[in-house]
């Protein structure tokens, strides 16, 4: 272990073997801290190219289970998001590609933070259970296209391990690190179509429409140089998704948007994601044509039937699907109101998903119990214009001190200007195997100064 620090520390590339090496040693026990400290840091400094980056995510997805989907007939495909605030497309992109008939079997996580986990959204739904039986997940897919279960397998330890050494160490922000984090679970979950949605803007992991170009490249490279299709999607986080945050609210968000009723960012985010998901299982012989046979599926009721019966199999109420009247409701609903006259210019996004968090809407630790009826209605989105003393979110609470902290929060999350500011797009661009396709003149030398060569160094 010595000599491959040392040779990373110099800039050497490092074989198959010497990462199987390390990897492997670091998850048994055999490399001690101190050490992988010292070549974490020696990674960070000097980088990795692509072919290190595809070994060392392999060996992390190989480090414990590796999903074997082969029972589920037909390409299978799945969707990850690198996080944000009022995110709940899954729910409906997954009704969606499954209403057309292709299977998405999605392993999902729970919430740390102010981040919203899957999972704790769907059990707001009465009696839904996602602590299913790898039977009757294969079942479930196999018979109704559509089912979501939480982690329960044992995938990629080594990352678990590794992850926590980062954390303490100041080696979190290597994008060859991220990238093999990241897809080193969505490997070993075994789907055969990724399709990656990269956040970027203030409330998302990459702040930068630079940075996060260049992590959704890199995982782009590593699934592929896996033998997984997998697309990049770069998608906008300056502000919350949707108008709804908080799992309930979401909830009926997304079941809305499944009945054509839908704000224009959320589904926009959701077919041009669900479009890659499409065209990567074959089913269409464009993203163009793969987005008009997912807009039949709202227009036809075929995907709010399909998010219904997936509900119904898994032990949940379809009723509530038909009629959002009968989810629980919080207790308080106050509007937070504008300081001044003028227009938002600004949302600092992470103190709206803050605000969802204080009211109990998501948790600071494993063990805190999530109350899913809170959460917030965004009014004001960036551009719009505000009067002083017009909401600017409703806030859904069941505790007024929690509530009047929540408020406060909100609040000071806003930045009110005399001029309207630019609106941001929904989607700033797509990056495939061997392409990044923007989506609006001049964002290539924002994102990509100088140009960009995706099979280079990352």
């Amino acid at each position: 272990m010595y000599d491959l620090i040392d040779k990373k520390r110099y800039g050497g590339k490092l074989t198959c073997e010497e990462i199987d090496f390390i990897v492997k040693g670091f998850t048994d026990g055999d490399i001690p801290d101190y050490q992988m400290a010292a070549f974490l840091m020696a990674v960070c400094l000097n980088g990795m190219d692509k072919e290190e980056t595809v070994r060392l995510t392999l060996a992390m997805a190989h480090s414990g289970d590796m999903l074997d989907l082969s029972p589920i007939k037909g390409v299978k495909v799945d969707k990850h998001s690198t996080g944000g605030v009022g995110d709940k497309t899954t729910l409906v992109i997954g009704a969606m590609v499954a209403a057309l008939g292709i299977p998405v079997a999605k392993m999902s996580g729970r919430g740390l933070g102010h981040t919203g986990g899957t999972i704790d959204k769907l059990e707001s739904i009465p009696g839904f259970n996602t602590s299913i039986s790898t039977d009757k997940f294969f079942e479930d897919v196999n018979r109704l296209k559509f089912a979501v279960a939480g982690q329960t397998a044992n995938l990629a330890p080594a990352d678990k391990k590794i992850y926590a050494l980062r954390d303490v160490t100041a080696t979190v922000s290597s994008l060859p690190l991220i990238a093999s984090s990241i897809m080193s679970k969505k490997l070993a979950s075994g789907a055969d179509v990724i399709v990656l949605d990269v956040k970027t803007g203030s409330g998302a992991f990459m702040k930068t429409l630079k940075d996060s170009v260049a992590l959704a490249a890199a995982m782009v490279q590593i699934g592929n140089g896996a033998g997984r299709k997998t697309y990049g999607v770069i998608t906008d986080m300056n502000q919350p998704l949707g108008r709804a945050v908080g799992n309930t609210l979401e909830v009926i968000e997304a079941i809305n948007a499944l009945k054509g009723n839908a704000p224009e960012d959320l589904m926009e985010d959701a077919l041009v994601l669900g479009q890659y998901m499409v065209y990567g299982a074959g089913a269409a012989d464009s993203p163009e044509e793969a987005r008009k046979m997912l807009e039949k599926t709202i227009e036809d009721g075929s995907a709010l039937k399909k998010f219904a019966e997936m509900v119904e199999a898994q032990g949940g109420d379809p009723s509530y699907i038909y009629d959002t009247d009968k989810f629980e409701k919080a207790k308080f609903v106050e509007p937070a109101l504008s300081p001044a006259d003028g227009y938002v210019r600004t949302i600092k996004t992470d103190d709206v998903g803050i605000a969802s968090l204080i009211l109990g809407g998501g948790r600071e630790t494993k063990e805190d119990v999530i109350d899913h009826a809170v959460g917030l209605i965004i009014e004001k989105k960036i551009g719009d214009e505000v009067k002083k003393g017009e909401p600017l979110a409703y806030i859904h609470a069941n505790d007024k001190e929690k509530l009047e902290a929540a408020k406060e929060r909100l609040i000071s999350a806003y930045t009110i200007g005399e001029k309207p500011e630019k609106l941001p797009l929904h989607v700033y661009g797509t990056v495939t195997e061997d392409k990044i396709v923007f989506e609006q003149e001049g964002l290539s030398e924002e994102a990509c100064p100088g140009g960009v060569n995706l099979f280079g160094d990352h």
